[in-house]
């Protein structure tokens, strides 16, 4: 099989880009990617030039298709069964793909006020985060610390080793540090582990050299 090519926006502010990039560094499976800028003109021709599905992350691989960032990690997982990007117990297997399913489907009032934005560290938000944000947090940071209580002894991550959860969670840990959210210490030391990795701080350095910029994005953060 020829090598995989993985499609995605923006690294400074692609939070779904991120998941499966992540995964697959992660996993040790080589692949090509392909950036595109979006929210610019040609943005969305583009993309559609990959899928019709008309979003990013894509993955190509050979004539197979595979969209949504969940699946390319699903898709992962079944190229290199052993990276371990599932836990191996099936209790906890089942918990880590019920948070990973979490992630992708819901916390939409977090994703709204505190959008990716690798650029910006420890900024004040324009305008204070609503309720709805506020118990979004107040989630994810008990889910981390759930996770880490019960199933990390094994290492720093979620499950110890690095999984799919991880993945998928790692665009919160970007957002917390741009916004310098508090943390209780389980939550933010498996925060501190995803930023560490050397998959992460490529991707930050090469987030940090785009030239491109959202406005919109940009336009929830107070003045420096």
């Amino acid at each position: 099989m020829s090598q995989p090519t993985l499609v995605i926006g923006n690294k400074n502010y692609s939070s779904w880009s991120l998941r499966p990039w992540l995964a697959l560094r992660m996993a040790g499976i080589p692949f090509d990617e392909v950036v595109i800028p979006l929210y610019e003109e040609a943005s969305k021709p583009a993309i559609l030039r990959h899928s019709a599905h008309g979003k990013v992350p894509i993955l190509h691989h050979d004539a197979r298709t595979v969209f949504e960032s969940l699946a390319i990690c699903e898709y992962a997982a079944e190229l290199a069964p052993a990276a371990g990007l599932w836990p191996a117990d099936p209790g906890a297997r089942a918990h880590a793909r019920s948070i990973s399913c979490e992630m992708h489907a819901g916390f939409l009032a977090l994703r709204s006020a505190m959008p990716m934005n690798v650029r910006a560290r420890g900024r004040r938000l324009a305008t204070p985060p609503s309720a709805a944000a506020e118990a979004d947090v107040a989630r994810v940071a008990a889910l981390l610390e759930d996770c880490r209580d019960r199933f990390g002894a094994g290492g720093p991550f979620l499950f110890g080793a690095f999984g799919i959860a991880d993945a998928m969670f790692a665009p919160v840990a970007t957002r917390f540090r741009s916004y310098a959210v508090s943390l209780p210490p389980r939550a933010q030391a498996w925060c501190d582990a995803v930023l560490a990795t050397p998959p992460m701080l490529e991707w930050e350095r090469a987030a940090l050299a785009e030239p491109w910029r959202i406005a919109t994005t940009e336009a929830v953060l107070a003045p420096a």
